[in-house]
This record gives structure tokens, C-alpha cells and sequence, in this order.
């Protein structure tokens, strides 16, 4: 079962990518006949337009919905990356309580994401997003390396939160902190992560701050307070981004997904 996304890129033909930052990437290597599996090295080369052929990747099929994607901000961070860059792409839909054979021969730790990149299956999202930023560096999405943690406290607190049983044991405030701080930075420094420009910091904390709004809504009924002004303000702008729009889950899947950990 697949679905396809196709769009066709406004890329520009040069960039400068002197600020891009490499390390070693890796993709994980499958057999068939042994059934073992290895990283190595992914060599990457930069291109300046986009591929001929849409990029595959196996996505989480959605749980309520036949033919839909499913809740996993991870992924999403892929498919924000994708978009952001216009650059085509399929989405194959992966049943993640009934996994396919075909998907475990090319992710044997069933996980997803995994990506299609010159013939070669990469899982991670970390890795996926910087292999794409350096092969196809144009629109840049590189936050500096000073501001690529601003917010990244912001998921371990609600998933404390979301967890939860005792409303005097601190999770509740301890997010409530995370969410000021990031207040306070986008007051001085946004609309965005890193300025007036969306990059991949706001990428991954995007999907998560939806995940956020959603459950804590449905499962504690509980809202981000009015008076982090600036934290709304920069809900609203990521979740209105067209990119954002074409890579979100349904909430209801949202709901589902986190269901084992509000009830576990």
C-alpha cells in the first residue's frame, strides 16, 4: 500500500553550503539469503537540482484511517525536509503492528523512517535530514550550530507530563519552564528558530509542539497558556505552512498513537 506526493522543485541551481557542517552517515546494509545486517559509510554527493525519480520512503500507515499517514513526528521531520526543499517524493505506508517482509528487508529494526537515496535504505531521521541538506543544499535549512538546541528540552517534559498520575509531582511545571523559555527566546530572536527563516530546528521541534497540542488537549485537557504570546504566535505559523498542512497526521491517529503511554 502506498501513497504518492509529487511536487516539482523551485530549487535554485547554486548555493553556498561553506557553513554546512559533515560527519560520517551511514546506511544499513540488508541480505535476504543470511538475514544479517550492517552499517557503512554513505558516500553523499551534492547536487544542485532535484532527482529525476521521487525519493521513496516508508512512512507509519495511519490507524484509523485506511490509506492516510500515521502519527510519527519523526517522520514528519523527513517529510517537512522534503517539502521545504520541493523535492519529489513517494510515501509507502507501513502497517507497524502487522510489518511487512519487504519492510524489515530494508529496516530490520522496523523502524521508520527509512529513505531511498541513490539506491542505497537509510533509517534515522537525524541522518536522513543531514544527507539531504548536504546532497541537495538549496533552499538551505542548516541551523547554526549555537541555536540547534533551543527547545529540545520541550518533548522529554511532556511526555513526563503526559505520563503522569500525581498532579503536585512538578511535570506539569516542568514543562511550563521549558515552554517560557522558548517564549522568552522567540521574543528576542523569531519568528523562528533561527530568525526570520524556518530551518531545520524548527523542522524537528514543529511535529513534536503538534503532538504536544493534541494529546495534552484530548488526554489532560490542557491548552498552552494565552500568555506565552510568541510560542502561540509560532504554533500558528508552523502548522499553517502548506508543507506542514501536507505532512501532518490526522489528530485522531495523534490520539491512538499515544494511547499505550497515557494508559500503560
Amino acid at each position: 500500500m502506498s501513497a504518492v506526493r509529487i511536487q516539482v522543485s523551485a530549487c535554485a541551481l547554486s548555493a553556498t553550503v561553506n557553513h554546512l557542517r559533515y560527519r560520517p552517515n551511514y546506511v544499513v546494509s540488508t541480505s535476504r539469503f543470511n538475514n544479517h545486517f550492517s552499517f557503512r559509510p554513505l558516500r553523499v554527493s551534492m547536487s544542485s537540482v532535484p532527482p529525476s525519480e521521487p525519493l521513496e520512503i516508508a512512512v507509519k500507515a495511519s490507524l484509523t484511517t485506511p490509506s492516510k499517514l500515521g502519527d510519527c513526528p519523526f517522520t514528519q521531520r523527513v517529510l517537512l525536509t522534503l517539502e521545504e526543499k520541493h523535492l519529489p517524493y513517494e510515501t509507502k505506508l507501513v502497517d507497524l503492528r502487522n510489518k511487512p517482509e519487504w519492510f524489515l528487508e530494508i529496516s530490520p529494526e522496523g523502524k521508520v523512517p527509512v529513505i531511498n537515496i541513490d539506491g542505497k535504505w537509510v533509517p534515522d531521521s537525524d541522518v536522513i535530514t543531514q544527507i539531504l541538506e548536504e546532497k541537495y543544499p538549496s533552499p538551505p535549512l542548516v541551523t547554526p550550530p549555537e541555536k540547534a538546541t533551543v527547545g529540545s528540552k520541550i518533548f522529554s517534559t511532556f511526555i513526563g507530563f503526559l505520563k503522569s498520575k500525581d498532579p503536585n509531582d512538578g511535570t506539569e511545571q516542568a514543562l511550563l519552564d521549558e515552554l517560557s523559555i522558548f517564549n522568552d527566546y522567540l521574543k528576542e530572536n523569531g519568528p523562528f528558530i533561527n530568525g526570520k527563516d524556518i530551518s531545520a530546528a524548527d523542522l524537528s521541534l514543529g511535529p513534536k509542539l503538534y503532538h504536544l497540542e493534541i494529546v495534552l488537549g484530548h488526554y489532560k485537557k490542557w491548552a498552552v497558556p494565552d500568555s506565552l504570546n510568541f510560542l502561540k504566535s509560532y504554533l500558528k505559523d508552523i502548522f499553517s505552512r502548506e508543507s506542514f498542512i501536507n505532512t501532518r497526521a490526522l489528530p485522531e491517529d495523534v490520539i491512538e498513537g499515544w494511547r499505550p503511554k497515557v494508559e500503560g
